[in-house]
Formats: structure tokens, sequence, C-alpha cells
């Protein structure tokens, strides 16, 4: 079996707050020190830093030790889908929420894959944004969802499934930008393509910017749309820039439709998340979510 401790260990390190550990791995505070000190004094070193203002940062002996409990974890989830695959039969049907990236970019080919393998699941996908799915979880209409942004609601439990990065695009044929390095207070001077409210992707570009001192107020938006498909047709056919996941634009830059500006000392980065309510998982949803990862780790 997997040490728990190690599991501890590495959820402190990604969220560097112990309360938030406690709260995603349903211990105690207390419970997260203990094995936190167990684990320092089997390897006779500090894992983290403690600050007097509560903050806490990796020592190197924590950064040491990162990579392998990432990938002690991720090889002990695939053991686990691997044994189930040869002591389980899956039938029933599962309600997954997708946001509108995932659900444009991510999930389609895990859920093909998926089919192909288990086809006595019958999966009904929803899409919607970020704000819409975790509304959906929360009245029980779907029983999993995958989301994008940095939404942290009291009743879901967040799992991260993927890593994203927003990158600043814009036409091929825009001629207005004719440097490819800008820095942050110059996002004032160009119009600017936004998602609506309610959507992830708008929460982390939001979040993003603050520490630059720009809010969307100093922007000039020119048009809020209602998905990244949207964004990318409009771009393409004007002026403007805007921030977009890199997943969605991958086939734009093999065919040098549209280009990447980077944005001096901004970079956006945000996890895809996996969305349950706190309590017992279905063993349906706790399946797909370890295929996905399985999925994820074999591209």
């Amino acid at each position: 079996m997997l040490d728990f401790r190690l599991k501890v260990f590495y959820t402190v390190a990604k969220r560097l707050n112990f309360t938030r550990a406690a709260a995603e791995l349903f211990i105690t505070q207390p419970a997260v020190t203990k094995h936190i000190r167990e684990l320092e004094a089997q390897y006779g070193a500090s894992l983290f830093e403690r600050s007097g203002n509560k903050k806490i940062t990796l020592t190197p002996a924590g950064e040491a030790m990162l990579p392998y409990a990432e990938q002690l974890l991720k090889t002990y989830r695939e053991l686990e889908y691997s044994m189930s695959l040869l002591t389980q039969q899956h039938k029933g049907q599962l309600r997954i929420g997708a946001s509108t990236t995932v659900a444009q970019y991510i999930i389609p080919p895990v859920l093909a894959q998926f089919h192909q393998k288990f086809k006595d699941i019958q999966v009904q996908l929803v899409t919607g944004n970020t704000e819409d799915i975790e509304q959906a979880l929360i009245n029980k209409e779907i029983e999993l969802g995958l989301i994008e942004g940095i939404s942290r609601n009291p009743q879901i439990r967040y799992e991260e499934y993927l890593q994203d990065e927003l990158v600043l695009t814009c036409a091929a044929s825009n001629r207005t930008v004719k440097k490819d390095t800008i820095k942050p207070e110059e996002l004032q001077n160009y119009p600017l393509l936004i998602r609506e409210h309610g959507s992830g992707t708008l929460e982390t570009i939001t979040h993003a910017l603050k520490p630059h001192g720009l809010t969307l107020q100093n922007l000039q938006i020119e048009m809020q749309l209602g998905s990244t498909e949207a964004i990318k047709a409009y771009l393409l056919h004007s002026n403007c820039l805007a921030f977009i996941s890199i997943h969605a634009i991958l086939k734009e830059l093999k065919n040098n439709e549209c280009r990447v500006i980077d944005v001096k000392g901004l970079t956006i980065a945000r996890p895809f998340s996996f969305i349950q309510l706190h309590g017992q998982p279905t063993a349906l949803t706790e399946f797909f979510v370890r295929f996905a990862h399985a999925y994820q780790t074999n591209q």
C-alpha cells in the first residue's frame, strides 16, 4: 500500500497550506502536521520552511522529495486502475459535466477511448461554463465535473487533472501588434476579446492581471463571447487579441493562422480539475477519474 504520509506531503507541497491540505484530505490539521513530522524524522531533514506570517515553502529536501512523491502517487493510481480492470465488470450510467474549453479540446478523446473499452457504461456529457458545471454538481444533475479555473466552492472537492496555459493570441495577419513581446501595461493599447462572466477562463485571467495593476475596466474590451471557438473565429477576422488556452490553438499555430505574443513577466497557468461533492464518491466516478489519469500518462 502507498504510504499515506507521502500523499499528505504531496498535497501540502502543492497547496503550500496546511489548512487547505487537511480539508482536501479529509483529515485534521494536527494530523497533517503529525504526518509531515514523521516523514521529516524518517529522512532526517526538514521538508518545509515555516515563516512568521504562516506562509510555508519547500526546503531543498522538500524540493528533492516532491518529484518522487508525484511519481509514486501516479504509479499507485495506475496499479489500482490496472487491478480494477482484472477484477471488476463495469456497467451503468455516468453523467459528466465539462466546462466549455474542456468539453471542446480535452475530454472528447478520453471519452472516445473510454467508450471503446467499456461499452456497457453509458456516458452523458453536459457542457457549460465553470459556474454552470459547479451548480449542476451541487444540484446533483451530474456525478462528476471537469472544469477550468481557480474556483473554490466549499461544497466541492477539487482534484487537479491537467495543467493548462492561457497565451495571448492574435491572427497571423494582425499588423497592429508588430512586436513578439509586450509589457503587461501595453495590453491597454489593444482591443481584446474575453469570455462571459462565470467562465473559468475569465476568472483566471482576471486573477493573473491583478498583480500587474490591471483590471478588466483598464482594458479595451471589444466583445465578450460565449466560447473559445467563437473567440478564435472572431480573432481570425479582426485585429483583436485574446488570452486562449494553448490546447485550443494547436491546429491554428501549426497552420500559421495565428501567433502567440509573449507578455513580459506574465504567465497564466491554471489547472483543469475534476470536481465531486464531498462524501463517498461512486465507484463509477472514481473509475472514470482513474481512467482519465491513465490516459494522460500514456500521451
